[in-house]
């Protein structure tokens, strides 16, 4: 995908994944472990994620959003999201869908691998993963982002800004106490981008983690 310079604009679309992403949801988190430097960690596979990630409804369990760029949205895309909403009110997510202006031109050489299955028109430039979980000081639930990821050529654009900020919206339609994630302390750029935003750092509380053999080691 190439688009032209300065003052151009493309159209962004954040929508529910499904399991027909599965091999594009692979190959973005595969990048995202090269990237955070932990490519030794990850052991994901298309057949891993088909089995544990639509098990639960959106919002109940883990849920992938998609970003996409290009492709004008149709009237007949707003009519099926429409038909959606209204068979499954419960489980609804209104498709986000915004005009970016560039101010500069995007080249994706490797827009093939990564058409959207929803659109060919659209091309994935990252996703975000996040579930539910629970604040007993708020009583109340809230969503955890584990994975959120723009591709490099669409970085620096706002896009990021629009992925996380649709799922907040989508906390505060479901009532939601807060959102909250974990930044690498290396990552100065996404430190100054999620205060940018209003989020707080929480410098005295550490991760625990268990995993691998020491997982099982620890259980009864």
């Amino acid at each position: 995908m190439a688009t032209d310079g300065s003052g151009s604009s493309v159209v962004v679309t954040v929508r529910l994944a499904s399991g027909k992403d599965v091999s594009v949801i692979a190959a973005l988190i595969r990048e995202l472990a090269v990237f955070e430097k932990l490519e030794h960690a990850c052991e994901v596979t298309d057949s891993k994620l088909e089995s544990s990630l639509w098990n639960l409804p959106p919002f109940q369990g883990p849920t992938v959003l998609m970003l996409e760029v290009g492709g004008p949205r149709s009237e007949e895309d707003q009519h099926e999201q429409e038909e959606k909403d209204l068979n499954f009110p419960q489980q609804s997510f209104e498709e986000v869908v915004r005009e970016l202006k560039l101010s500069s031109p995007i080249a994706d050489f490797d827009a093939a691998s990564f058409r959207s299955t929803a659109d060919e028109r659209r091309i994935v430039a990252g996703f975000v993963l996040f579930f539910p979980n629970y604040s007993t000081f708020l009583a109340k639930g809230g969503f955890y982002v584990e994975d959120l990821y723009v591709r490099k050529p669409y970085r620096g654009r706002g896009l990021g800004t629009i992925l996380l900020k649709t799922v907040v919206q989508q906390a505060v339609r479901l009532g939601a106490g807060r959102v909250e994630w974990c930044v690498l302390d290396w990552n100065v750029d996404a430190i100054k981008f999620y205060q940018g935003l209003g989020a707080s750092l929480l410098p005295e509380w550490r991760i625990c983690r268990l995993t691998g053999k020491a997982l099982e080691s620890c259980s009864l």
